[in-house]
């Protein structure tokens, strides 16, 4: 039985980890045999009979939304992810301040998902839609319990922000590259402002919120399954959509033919809504206001991969602005 530490896991980080391995130990039915961090929070614990996922929450509520989220999931009948299980444990998992969840373990494929692929990019959306429809018909259970999507609220914040670090951004990007990033920006929400009523007029679903590559997991027997519900909300499929093409246009040369080869997003690009919101830098401005808001401004490592989301593909970015700018003249 053993903890396994990261290699840039500190002393305390040891010890939090080993006193965590002994309180499972003492609420496990089954004999531990390690425990592994994953990333913040999130553990993989193997038992001599089984694998499981242990993900902590800052309070019971989250927890319980979570498990009770999964578990409508499956109960409609969208069965490509997990959900959270109770039979392994005494009782409730609560250490130190956290609540942990135990959840069904995915045994992944050889071969990770990724946003590379044409094949890839389609099946990820192809399963998106899935969601959306299946929690079309349960969302008005959940309007008292979820946020509403408010993103063109979310984006003003996020602008309003990154302009409030400038002090700190003008000593990595001159002036014309931020003066195009909050032109970009601006441009975008008064467009999205202007047609605010596209948005309104879709169907809500329940949105997941965070489709990066990772929360897709392909399992080793192929399948497609969607993971890590933690910023679902209500709210138009077409904001899921948007941030999947901010995700993955880095990955097709910000090609907005190519964009427009995949089903669900090509049928957008008629209209005028899902066109201004294309180009709005949110990764851009979540990675600098999320860098300056931890401190990670000492790490060299983070300064350089913010500095190559931002410069490296600028020029890409900003033809395929102009070609939207064109489109919606």
């Amino acid at each position: 039985m053993k903890a396994i530490k990261t290699p840039r896991s500190q002393k305390g980080d040891d010890d939090y980890l080993n006193r965590l391995l002994s309180y499972f130990k003492s609420q496990f039915y089954e004999k531990i045999i390690q425990l592994v961090p994953i990333r913040k929070s999130v553990y993989l614990l193997k038992t001599e009979k089984n694998t499981y996922i242990i993900k902590g929450y800052r309070s019971n509520n989250r927890l319980k939304l979570q498990e009770a989220f999964t578990a409508t999931l499956r109960k409609e009948g969208f069965l490509k992810s997990y959900i959270f299980l109770t039979n392994p444990m005494k009782e409730q998992l609560f250490f130190e301040g956290t609540y942990f969840g135990c959840i069904e373990y995915i045994p992944p494929h050889k071969t990770a998902f990724s946003y590379h692929s044409h094949h890839n990019r389609q099946e990820g959306l192809d399963l998106l839609k899935q969601f959306h429809q299946t929690t079309t018909s349960f969302e008005n259970r959940y309007r008292t319990l979820l946020p509403k999507g408010q993103l063109i609220e979310k984006w003003t914040e996020r602008l309003k922000v990154f302009s409030g670090n400038l002090p700190f951004i003008k000593h990595y990007l001159d002036d014309y590259m931020i003066s195009e990033l909050i032109s970009w920006a601006n441009w975008s929400l008064a467009g999205m402002i202007k047609n605010r009523r596209f948005f309104q007029k879709e169907q809500d679903v329940i949105l997941h919120g965070d489709v990066a590559y990772h929360n897709f997991l392909r399992d080793q027997n192929g399948q497609l399954n969607l993971i890590d519900f933690d910023l679902i909300s209500i709210g138009p499929p077409s904001f899921d959509y948007l941030q999947y093409a901010n995700r993955i246009l880095p990955s097709i040369d910000w090609s907005l033919d190519k964009l427009g080869s995949l089903k669900q997003i090509g049928k957008y690009l008629d209209e005028e809504a899902f066109l201004y919101a294309l180009p709005f830098p949110s990764d851009i401005f979540r990675e600098w206001n999320r860098m300056i808001r931890e401190k990670a401004y000492t790490d060299q490592s983070k300064i350089g991969q913010v500095m190559d989301l931002t410069v490296n593909q600028f020029h890409l970015r900003k033809k395929f602005i102009s070609q939207l700018q064109e489109k919606v003249k």
